[in-house]
């Protein structure tokens, strides 16, 4: 059960990823935003035992997050979006740094973007691809895999991501660290 929680934290990690961008095409609108991942893994959460789920936890809080709702085979979280962030046209990296990880080959033609990602952490290593598209200022989508370890436990992870605006107030949710 714990390569299925690391695997688990791993999917959180790696569909975190696709949500970065760079300058040119749409910018996204500021404000709160939904982003939810979804993967084969995800939907196994229901078969964990809750004394697992509170061990996942907090091996999702050692990497420097808090588990997000999973229901249905997708994972989700609200995710503020600074008006500075908006008019620098970036989505934030959410989990990246507190793990090791840092996206590199970023580029963007229009509204697609694609990176990879490199993870040198004492926990996390391996290396991924993010790939997406904004599709407006209000949503993005995209795709995500990573091919490495976490506490030493080998993972190939895929996931798809997405997201949408909901408000244009966070309601006192801070922007990612």
């Amino acid at each position: 059960m714990f390569r299925i929680s690391s695997l688990i934290v791993s999917t959180l990690l790696i569909a975190a990823t696709a949500q970065a961008a760079s300058p040119a095409g749409p910018a996204p609108r500021p404000g709160l935003w939904e982003v939810s991942a979804t993967s084969a893994l995800l939907a196994l959460v229901p078969q964990i035992p809750a004394d697992q789920m509170a061990r996942l936890r907090g091996l999702a809080r050692q990497h420097g997050f808090d588990m997000p709702k999973i229901e249905n085979g997708a994972a989700s979280s609200r995710v503020c979006i600074t008006p500075e962030m908006a008019a620098q046209n970036t989505m934030p990296d959410l989990y990246q740094q507190q793990s090791g990880c840092t996206s590199r080959n970023a580029v963007r033609d229009g509204a697609r973007y694609a990176m990879d990602v490199r993870c040198d952490g004492p926990r996390v290593r391996g290396s991924g691809r993010a790939e997406g598209m904004l599709e407006g200022p209000e949503r993005f989508s995209g795709t995500s895999s990573f091919d490495g370890t976490i506490d030493g436990t080998p993972v190939r992870e895929q996931a798809q991501t997405s997201g949408r605006w909901i408000a244009a107030s966070c309601n006192g949710l801070p922007p990612p660290r």
